[in-house]
């Protein structure tokens, strides 16, 4: 039972959250593209991306990580590209508190054929070891996405 409350409790806090980030959303995105109003074509592209991972072992929810961030992302011929960096805000079940973190990701694609492409992206998020110094958790993936 104490699990269905939990998660109840994340989700309002997602929505208030969420709710928070769409009365923002705009003036962020403005914020993002301002450098490049005037640029040419060489600039990557500004974007902002909120995502939400959430996380159940053994079907019981235990934590959820909120990023808010605002990225740029390009490529030429085959190559694709983004970087992107901010807040991140973790909640964690066992204590029921939310913490701000910082986090961001690179990524880089290959086209190898018109039917194939590689990835790869590296991920960080900062956060405290049992000591309390400050520490980064590294995260990393590769994959391959087949059309059909």
């Amino acid at each position: 039972m104490s699990g269905v409350l939990s998660s109840a409790r994340f989700f309002l806090f997602l929505r208030d959250t969420f709710k928070t980030i769409m009365s923002i959303k705009s003036t962020i995105a403005a914020l993002a593209a301002s450098p490049f109003v005037f640029a040419g074509a060489a600039f990557a592209g500004p974007y902002v991306n909120v995502e939400s991972n959430l996380s159940y072992p053994d079907g019981e929810y235990s934590s959820a990580t909120t990023d808010i961030a605002i990225g740029f992302e390009g490529g030429e011929g085959k190559v694709a590209y983004y970087v992107q960096g901010g807040p991140a805000f973790v909640h964690v079940d066992s204590t029921d508190d939310t913490e701000t973190e910082l986090a961001g990701k690179a990524g880089i694609s290959y086209a190898a054929t018109e039917d194939l492409a590689v990835y790869g992206e590296l991920s960080g998020i900062s956060n405290e070891d049992s000591s309390g110094d400050s520490i980064i958790d590294f995260g990393g993936k590769i994959g391959a996405k087949f059309l059909f």
